[in-house]
């Protein structure tokens, strides 16, 4: 099993309800396939670089989970297929990044230890 992780920005007309519909949906899709879930985020509403479908905010949020290789195309292909989602993007850690995404982890963790 690889690690990986995966942001994506999901349209701001959204309700939060449609949010976490959305959310739960693509983390549901992730465990059926046998992934580990290591660490979700909910970054919120952020304002992007550049208008997206004539967007200028979003709703980012980070999975952090361990799959097979083989199940990482399909994903994006439930991401490309839901309108909802305006852009994407997975990448595999490597030691390095997963030891990095690690002390990311722990650092959120002492900052907000209601999670």
């Amino acid at each position: 099993m690889n690690h990986y992780e995966t942001v994506f920005i999901l349209n701001p007309v959204l309700s939060d309800s449609q949010v976490k519909e959305t959310v739960k949906k693509f983390e549901d899709y992730l465990v059926s396939r046998g992934a580990e879930m290591i660490w979700k985020e909910d970054w919120g509403l952020k304002k992007l670089a550049y208008p997206i479908q004539k967007k200028k905010t979003g709703f980012y949020h980070l999975f952090e989970f361990k799959i097979a290789g083989e199940h990482v195309a399909p994903f994006e292909l439930e991401f490309r297929r839901d309108d909802s989602i305006m852009r994407y993007l997975t990448v595999k850690l490597d030691k390095h990044a997963a030891a990095w995404a690690e002390k990311r982890r722990e650092r959120v963790k002492s900052s907000n230890p209601k999670k």
